[in-house]
């Protein structure tokens, strides 16, 4: 049957192929009058070399090859900076500054001049702003109007105080800058209009994230600094909607039509526009029900929204952001529709504008020394502005100091929200390009110092933070990533304080391994993960504390969290590798040489009742696990089988007054069949490496393992149940 399948398609591609050069063959004789002059289509042919330099310059060619480099470029500084521990934007910013005159223009003019051609910016400005909508429709998704009508009183003032002190200082800042730095034929006002907004803007997005990073989301603080942000980004954009229409004018009194059909078009949106979204959400909230068709009118509405600012006079960044602040407050279609649109924005599209912005920034133009203090200014009154505005009013407000600076740090960071006001004002001609790179450097310095300023705000005021009652009750602390492994060891840490689980405190702690993910999508993922371990602990009647932060930097955020809670285990869920076999391997590994309590490493091979248990003995260094063991077998009906491998006599290795009867595991040889009987395997850290470098094969038969590690830390969970330890003989 299979070489008659062979023989039939040998024998129909066989005659297709013949036939079509045939035909090509005879046809040539049709030419006859035809072709005037050699070549396809009348155009000269050319060489191969030719022909294919031909290809990569042409402009479709040519944007692509831009891309490829602008994503590649991007990613790599944003993963540089992310290790050093800063928001990714700035990664991204400062690969757009690079490739720009400032760095990859004066290296290697030729490169840069082949890379970036003045003739191809047209199309990567158009694609750059295709992108900038499309973030700044998911910057409004991301925002919950609820929480800027539900202010608090001292969000209003901090809110409205952090934005009108920076932009009196920037205005300020405007009057002694004007004459030397502001272009030809631009009145004062847009020129002090436009410093004004870039000195009070706040980069919501940036600052979302790094609450979220920071584990400041469930705080009273992260609240309040989120409240606030959603404020500013709020009153900021309508303040630059006017400051535009007003420039576009030339006069106050010209920009009242633009403002008044800015006023027509916002209550348009909200009270009708709006409405009609409200109903379309509560339908599709499914992610079964929101297809194409859905998207489709979801970006109609953007598009259009987008369109109709622009025709007004006022941006279509505005209109793309009030467009994404109408969406359906609640349910899931806000996620929906920011999963389906974010990652082509951020990742495919928003790079492009960083690029574009870094190929404005001509940074050495500041080839003078009084620039640079023109531009150290310009930093300064910013961070003073925006900084101390917001922190003096949260001190106001009766804050304490740490809470207020915190704001005031938080508050400064500018990120990607300040280039878009920048290029803005720069597309207007307002700014000149030695102003424009000044206010460039000051928007990634504000960013860049707020993860350095946390953590010293962090450090001057730890020892105040950490004068608290020392904790009397024994800490557990559960690390998991797979939801189910949150709710395996939790059950095996109930078996371990089954006698007194009431005098012991239980955290679970989960980290999800992105960090550029938005408040709602990591709320989301909080609520995924902590589902089954919650529900576990509800059953079990144990109280459970839950700790949940997003990074890539996954182990130094647990060996970080586990060095401030200070807990006297850690229970860590382990899952197989993609690319290492080893248990103990990779992050696990990282961890266990980092932390200082006793850890313990739980591979769950679908472990349902633990009824019997089998501890491999080796030396006195193993004393830990037997410890454990014994822990777990202090409840009914566990039978505790121990392996002694050791040269201790069975006698002597025995607790004394111990209510638990371990038996003598006598078969010297384990496989498959023994390790079947058994439904956990303990075993210490170090004779687990030593197994796994020998190539045991029995340990692919292992059942649900538990691996300890014994810390250098004072243990309460051994103290408590008063263990004790075995007396060995010499």
């Amino acid at each position: 049957m299979r070489y008659r399948n062979l023989l039939f398609y040998i024998l129909v591609i066989g005659s297709a192929v013949a036939g079509t050069l045939w035909l090509v063959q005879q046809g040539g004789s049709l030419e006859t009058g035809k072709l005037t002059q050699p070549g396809v289509s009348g155009v000269e042919q050319t060489s191969a070399d030719t022909s294919l330099w031909e290809n990569l310059i042409h402009p479709l060619s040519r944007l692509l090859l831009q891309i490829i480099t602008i994503i590649l470029v991007a990613r790599l500084f944003s993963l540089l900076l992310k290790r050093i521990g800063q928001p990714a934007v700035i990664g991204e910013i400062l690969a757009g500054i690079l490739l720009g005159p400032s760095l990859l223009g004066w290296l290697s003019p030729e490169i840069s001049q082949f890379l970036f051609p003045k003739d191809s910016l047209g199309n990567l400005q158009f694609l750059s702003q295709i992108g900038l909508i499309l973030f700044m429709f998911v910057v409004g998704l991301e925002l919950d109007v609820r929480n800027v009508r539900g202010q608090t009183h001292a969000a209003v003032v901090i809110s409205h105080v952090s934005i009108v002190f920076p932009f009196l200082l920037g205005v300020g800042l405007a009057f002694f800058t004007y004459q030397q730095f502001a272009p030809d034929d631009i009145p004062f006002s847009a020129f002090a209009l436009f410093m004004g907004i870039a000195t009070s803007i706040t980069a919501f997005p940036v600052l979302a994230r790094i609450v979220q990073e920071r584990g400041l989301a469930h705080e009273p603080i992260g609240a309040i600094v989120i409240t606030c942000a959603a404020a500013d980004d709020v009153t900021a954009w309508c303040l630059l909607a006017i400051v535009i229409a007003i420039v576009k004018a030339g006069a106050i009194s010209g920009a009242l039509v633009s403002v008044g059909l800015a006023v027509v078009y916002v209550l348009f949106m909200f009270f009708v526009v709006k409405p009609l979204m409200t109903r379309f959400g509560a339908y599709y909230s499914n992610r079964e029900l929101f297809g194409r068709p859905q998207v489709a009118i979801v970006l109609l509405i953007l598009l259009a929204s987008a369109w109709m600012t622009e025709v007004i006079g006022i941006h279509a960044l505005f209109g793309a952001f009030i467009a994404g602040v109408i969406m359906p407050d609640g349910g899931s279609f806000k996620r929906i529709l920011t999963e389906k649109l974010e990652d082509v924005a951020l990742v495919l599209l928003l790079p492009l504008f960083f690029v574009f912005t870094g190929l404005r920034t001509q940074i050495g133009l500041l080839n003078e020394p009084y620039l640079w203090w023109v531009c150290l200014a310009v930093v300064g009154v910013a961070i003073v502005g925006k900084l101390a505005g917001s922190a003096g009013a949260a001190r106001f407000m009766g804050m304490n100091w740490k809470d207020a600076l915190t704001v005031g740090v938080l508050m400064n960071t500018r990120g990607l929200m300040e280039l878009v006001v920048l290029n803005i004002a720069y597309d207007l001609g307002v700014l000149t390009d030695e102003i424009f790179a000044m206010l460039v450097i000051m928007a990634l310095v504000t960013t860049f110092m707020a993860g350095p300023a946390l953590d010293l705000l962090n450090h001057l005021f730890r020892d105040r933070a950490v004068r608290l009652e020392p904790h009397l009750l024994p800490k557990i602390l559960l690390s998991f990533g797979r939801p189910e492994m949150g709710s395996s060891i939790l059950k095996l840490s109930g078996l371990l304080t089954a006698h007194f689980k009431n005098q012991v405190e239980y955290t679970s702690m989960h980290i999800s391994p992105q960090y550029d993910i938005s408040p709602e999508e990591a709320e989301e993922f909080e609520r995924m993960s902590f589902a089954p371990i919650l529900a576990t602990a509800q059953a079990m009647n144990l109280p459970l504390k839950t700790y949940y932060t997003a990074t890539e930097e996954i182990t130094e955020e647990i060996v970080h969290y586990t060095q401030e809670y200070q807990p006297d285990v850690l229970l860590v869920g382990a899952a197989q590798s993609l690319f290492d076999n080893d248990l103990l391997g990779g992050k696990i590994s990282r961890i266990l040489n980092q932390t200082r309590c006793d850890t313990l490493v739980f591979s769950d091979q679908g472990l349902q009742n633990l009824r019997r248990m089998l501890v491999l003995y080796y030396d006195l260094s193993d004393r830990i696990v037997l410890d454990y063991s014994l822990l777990l077998a202090k409840n009914q009906g566990v039978e505790l089988q121990v392996l002694n491998l050791s040269d201790t006599s069975w006698d002597a290795l025995m607790p004394i007054h111990t209510t638990v009867t371990p038996i003598a595991f006598t078969e010297k040889i384990l496989n498959k069949e023994s390790l079947s009987r058994f439904d956990l395997l303990l075993v210490n850290r170090d004779k687990w490496r030593q197994l796994v470098n020998n190539n045991s094969q029995w340990i692919q038969h292992s059942p649900s393992l538990l691996i300890v590690k014994k810390g250098s830390l004072e243990n309460k969970l051994l103290q408590l149940h008063s263990l004790e330890q075995p007396v060995l003989l010499s």
